[in-house]
C-alpha cells in the first residue's frame, strides 16, 4: 500500500456480551497489528436504545447523575447525557429505561398497571434545570403503559376526573378515571425546548397494533390488563391530544412517545440517525479509507434501520469501503452486498460454536480485527 489507510471502527453492542466501546477498541488493536501504519479511529455507535449513553460518552458527550422516581415510584439512579454547549445550545439525550426500565421490576400484571413515567419527566426537568435547549428522547424498553401520563404529571400538568378532581394514582390502570388535563403548570421553559424522540416502530396508540394490544403483555399484562390499559389509554388520548392517536409511533414505550407529541411538540425519528448526527459520523468518516460496522447478529433485522446498516449506508456516501463484524453473520452474500458491505466477519464462525464466541469475545474480536487488516492489505496492494 502506498498510502497508510484511514479506518474507522464504527460498531454498535453485542448485546449482552461485548459493550460497543470495547468492541471497537479491541477491533482498532487487531487492525493496527495488521497495518501498523494505519489511522485507527474508534467510535461506537448505537442505535437510540440500550448503549446509547455509552457510545455518546465514548464520543465525548458528558453524563449526568440523577435521583428520579423508578417505575413504581421508588427513588432510582439514573444518566443522561448532555452534548455540545456552543451557540445553538446543548442538547440533553434522555434515555427512557433508565428511569422506566423493565429491568427496574419484576413484571407482572399488577405492575403492569401501575409502572409509570413520571421519572422520565423528571431526567427531562433536570435537563432542563441545566440549561439544555434541544432534547432527544430515547424510548426502548420500558416497563409502562401509562401513555406518558407520568412525564405529564411531573412536567406539571394535573390530570382530572370528571368532577374536576386530580387523579393521583400513577399507572396506565387508573387512566380510565382522566376526563380533562390542565396544563396551566406546565414547565414554562419546556415552551423552548426542541424534542425528538428516537422511535424506531410505527404503532399507533389505540387499537389491535396499539401500545397495550401489542406491548403491554411483554411487560407483564394479561388479557384483563390489556383491555383496562386500553380503556385508559382511550380516555386519557380523548383528554389530551385525540387527533394524535393514529400517528405512526404514538404507541412508542407505551404511549409515552404520544404524550411527547402533545405536551412537547416532539417530532420522530431513527435512534440509528439521531445518535449518528450526535457523535458527528459524518465528520468522522470523512476521508476514510474503510469503515468496520458490527453488532452481535447482522441478520434480517440489520436490514430495518439498526446502527451497522445506518453508518454503512453514510460511510458508503462518503465514498468508504464497508466491512463488517459481527457475532454471527446470517445474511448471504448477496443482501450484505446489497447493504453495502463489501467482507462480514462472524466470532461464531471463527471459534465452531455460539458458546466459545460468547465467552471468548474479546479475544475474537482482536483476531479478526486483525484478518480484516490483513484482508485489507491484500484487496490494496
Amino acid at each position: 500500500m502506498s498510502t497508510p489507510p484511514r479506518i474507522v471502527v464504527a460498531p454498535d453492542s453485542f448485546k449482552g456480551t461485548v459493550p460497543a466501546r470495547e468492541v471497537a477498541e479491541r477491533v482498532r488493536r487487531g487492525l493496527l497489528r495488521a497495518l501498523p501504519g494505519a489511522e485507527v479511529v474508534a467510535l461506537p455507535v448505537a442505535d437510540g436504545g440500550e448503549g446509547t449513553l455509552e457510545a455518546l460518552a465514548a464520543g465525548g458527550a458528558a453524563l449526568q447523575d440523577a435521583e428520579v422516581s423508578g417505575p413504581l415510584g421508588r427513588p432510582v439512579r439514573a444518566r443522561w447525557a448532555r452534548t455540545g454547549d456552543g451557540a445553538g445550545g446543548a442538547t440533553a439525550y434522555v434515555e427512557s429505561a433508565q428511569a422506566a426500565g423493565l429491568a427496574l421490576l419484576d413484571p407482572g400484571p399488577a405492575t403492569a398497571l401501575a409502572a409509570t413515567t413520571r421519572g422520565v419527566g423528571e431526567l427531562v426537568l433536570a435537563a432542563l434545570d441545566a440549561g439544555c435547549t434541544a432534547l432527544v428522547l430515547g424510548l426502548g424498553g420500558t416497563s409502562t403503559t401509562d401513555g406518558g401520563a407520568g412525564l405529564a404529571r411531573a412536567l406539571g400538568a394535573r390530570l382530572l376526573d370528571a368532577d374536576g378532581h386530580e387523579v393521583r394514582e400513577e399507572g396506565g390502570g387508573a387512566l380510565h378515571r382522566v376526563a380533562a388535563v390542565d396544563r396551566a403548570g406546565l414547565h414554562p421553559r419546556l415552551a423552548g425546548l426542541t424534542v425528538t424522540v428516537a422511535c424506531d416502530v410505527d404503532n399507533p396508540l389505540l387499537g389491535e397494533h396499539g401500545a397495550a394490544a401489542v406491548f403491554a403483555p411483554q411487560k407483564g399484562a394479561g388479557p384483563d390488563e390489556v383491555r383496562r390499559l386500553e380503556e385508559g389509554l382511550r380516555a386519557w388520548s380523548t383528554a389530551l391530544a385525540p387527533d394524535l392517536v393514529d400517528r405512526p409511533g404514538a404507541g412508542a414505550a407505551g404511549g409515552l412517545a404520544f404524550a411527547a407529541a402533545a405536551l412537547l411538540g416532539a417530532r420522530s425519528a431513527s435512534g440509528a440517525e439521531l445518535v449518528m448526527d450526535l457523535l458527528g459520523l459524518d465528520e468522522a468518516v470523512r476521508g476514510a479509507h474503510l469503515v468496520v460496522v458490527g453488532e452481535g447478529s447482522l441478520d434480517a433485522q440489520s436490514l430495518r434501520g439498526k446502527a451497522p446498516l445506518a453508518v454503512a449506508a453514510r460511510a458508503r456516501s462518503a465514498g468508504a469501503v464497508v466491512a463488517a463484524v459481527a457475532g454471527r453473520v446470517a445474511l448471504d452474500e448477496a443482501a450484505l452486498r446489497a447493504a453495502g458491505i463489501e467482507r462480514a466477519l462472524s466470532l461464531v464462525d471463527a471459534a465452531g460454536s455460539a458458546g466459545r464466541a460468547s465467552a471468548d469475545g474479546p479475544t475474537l474480536l482482536e483476531q479478526q480485527g486483525e484478518a480484516l487488516g490483513r484482508w485489507w492489505r491484500e484487496r490494496t496492494p
